[in-house]
């Protein structure tokens, strides 16, 4: 039985990546699809299909690797906050991962969203995971 669902995924990912998958399967919820479209518009995944053909379904995402080296794109995907400590951020105080090279996934109370996105709208919340 998996608690942090959220872990789970970002670690199925991660080490799909580091194995060379093109595809990785997920189990699916409204928060993971949320997730994996906002990883798809910043271009760290090629697509995502997501699959209603049990109960719960599925994702599939089209993982993304560079033409020349071969390296996965995702150089690292991070939990932060965590059942046991959560972490939460007002719209001042938002992460900015790399320099504004990564992204910081963050769930408000107008959804998820990156941290730039949140800084736009000038709205906080909690810090999921770094992207890489």
């Amino acid at each position: 039985m998996v608690t942090d669902t959220i872990a789970d995924y970002l670690t199925r990912v991660r080490n799909a990546s580091r194995a060379g998958h093109r595809v990785v399967e997920i189990p699916a919820s409204n928060l993971k699809k949320e997730i994996t479209k906002i990883l798809f518009d910043q271009g760290y995944i090629l697509s995502y299909k997501f699959e209603d053909n049990d109960v719960q379904g599925t994702i599939k995402i089209a993982l993304k690797y560079d033409r020349v080296t071969k390296e996965p794109v995702i150089k690292k995907i991070q939990r932060v906050s965590k059942p046991g400590l959560r972490k939460y951020a007002s719209s001042e105080d938002l992460p900015r991962v790399l320099n504004g090279l990564g992204i910081a996934i963050v769930s408000t109370s107008h959804g998820v969203m990156t941290s730039k996105q949140a800084k736009n709208d000038n709205v906080g919340g909690e810090v999921l995971c770094y992207v890489y």
